[in-house]
């Protein structure tokens, strides 16, 4: 009773103090997509991209899965708008990795109310139940913002969780690809395919055509990280200082 209490007295406070609802999904929407993702087999997913799991910033009651590392992430900015560093990586999964969904949680003006302030707790969070993790706290996917509909939220969800388990296409992989996916690792001719289930998404790509091929520069968070693929596979891969800005 005390607990219930407490947070009735935070909601209109928070309201006050500009805490208002972050999520543009009707209730309704919610309600199903917690349903949907959270029981019988669409509960089950895999990991995409190998990922790191972090400190969850300032909420030492959780931790983040993350494709990027740590100094890449980009999801909480200090009071000078730059970006902060959640904590260091305490593991590796790699791609494939079998995850269960525990929770949807949407940034409703009572959800933020309970957050900790120093979180990205104006983005819906995925609760994840990530197998051979370390033990500890839950574990957290964070999604993009001012998602509008249910179709945007699953699209999220599936850039980060495939449905289906790729363990059969990276079997197909060269020998040494795979090692570099466990590793997260990009290789010189590694496929594209692979390049992504290792570094993750790509924050921009910027394609040319030059006669008949094609090239693509993938850029990550922070510029500093870069894949050059020309038709497909990776021809040169630049992990050195961040690109320079006009």
């Amino acid at each position: 009773m005390k607990r219930l209490l407490a947070l009735l007295a935070l909601v209109p406070l928070a309201l006050a103090t500009g805490c208002a609802s972050q999520t543009l999904l009707s209730a309704e929407d919610r309600t199903k997509l917690q349903h949907d993702l959270t029981t019988g087999p669409s509960s089950e997913r895999y990991l995409k991209a190998s990922s790191y799991i972090t400190p969850f910033f300032g909420d030492s009651s959780k931790r983040l899965l993350t494709p990027y590392p740590p100094e890449e992430v980009r999801l909480l900015n200090d009071t000078k708008g730059n970006p902060i560093n959640p904590g260091p990586a305490q593991a590796l999964m790699p791609a494939g990795t079998q995850v269960r969904v525990l929770k949807v949680e949407f940034p409703t003006a009572w959800v933020m109310a309970e957050r900790v302030l120093y979180s990205p707790r104006t983005q819906p969070w995925v609760y994840l139940d990530v197998k051979g993790a370390p033990p500890g706290p839950p574990v957290i996917l964070v999604l993009p913002p001012q998602l509008k509909t249910k179709e945007e939220v699953l699209a999220e969800l599936d850039r980060h969780l495939l449905a289906q388990d790729p363990t059969p296409r990276i079997s197909k992989f060269q020998s040494r690809f795979q090692d570099a996916l466990r590793q997260k690792k990009v290789l010189e001719y590694m496929p594209e395919a692979a390049v992504e289930m290792s570094w993750g998404p790509p924050e921009s790509i910027r394609r040319t055509l030059d006669g008949q091929q094609v090239h693509q520069e993938w850029a990550y968070p922070g510029g500093k990280r870069r894949v050059f693929i020309t038709d497909g596979l990776v021809t040169r891969v630049d992990e050195g200082t961040p690109a320079a800005t006009k």
